[in-house]
């Protein structure tokens, strides 16, 4: 259902400018030492017990979190390969001079009409966020013209959309067993067998215990 509501978004949607500053409006980054440890750059694994078809079998990378909630996008939800002029056209940016396609994920729920690219730590625009130093994220549309003319990241993850947690949402269901939780690996995130991200996160999991 959320493939299908995605694609009619994808013919449907207009032109669309994401402001520079949506990765850092989400969640506030000032530190706050009162606050629990923040679990950015972890991989949340949807626990074989959690059915909800929108997280079923799903891994997240966590891009944020803090006492004010927590943001990750789902990186084993791809649909097809779109052309990249096509995806600056729909964002109403210059596509000029871009060619190439890549392959386009859902990323969560929350927000279809947001465009988001997960790439190694090698690229960084003034509104990238780092994760953990070796994965970064940052808002359409630029990078992904960057790609589009050969200068981007060396490894990248287009996504729509991204999942969300209000306050304390999180953390109450790590506790309750709705996610298991391993260390973020770039294997895992851009390299791994999108059919085999949920098995391979799973084995290391339980290989950790």
């Amino acid at each position: 259902m959320l493939a299908c509501n995605f694609t009619r978004w994808m013919l449907a949607a207009a032109a669309i400018v994401l402001p520079a500053t949506l990765l850092h409006a989400a969640l506030p980054t000032e530190q706050d030492l009162s606050a629990p440890a923040s679990l950015a750059g972890k991989l949340l694994i949807a626990s074989p017990q959690l059915r909800q078809p929108v997280f079923d079998h799903a891994v997240i990378l966590l891009a944020q979190h803090s006492r004010e909630g927590a943001l990750g996008i789902i990186v084993n939800r791809p649909l097809d390969r779109r052309p990249i002029a096509a995806l600056l056209t729909m964002f109403g940016a210059d596509a000029t001079g871009v060619s190439d396609s890549v392959r386009v994920f859902v990323g969560g729920p929350v927000d279809l009409a947001a465009g988001f690219v997960l790439h190694s730590a090698d690229y960084r625009r003034p509104d990238t966020l780092d994760i953990d130093g070796r994965v970064a994220l940052t808002s359409a549309p630029d990078v992904l013209r960057d790609i589009g003319l050969g200068k981007g990241p060396q490894k990248s993850l287009v996504a729509f959309g991204y999942a969300g947690w209000a306050p304390s949402q999180l953390d109450d269901e790590l506790k309750q067993g709705v996610w298991l939780m391993v260390p973020e690996d770039p294997e895992l995130v851009f390299d791994d067998d999108r059919a085999k991200v949920w098995d391979d996160a799973l084995a290391r999991y339980r290989k950790s215990r």
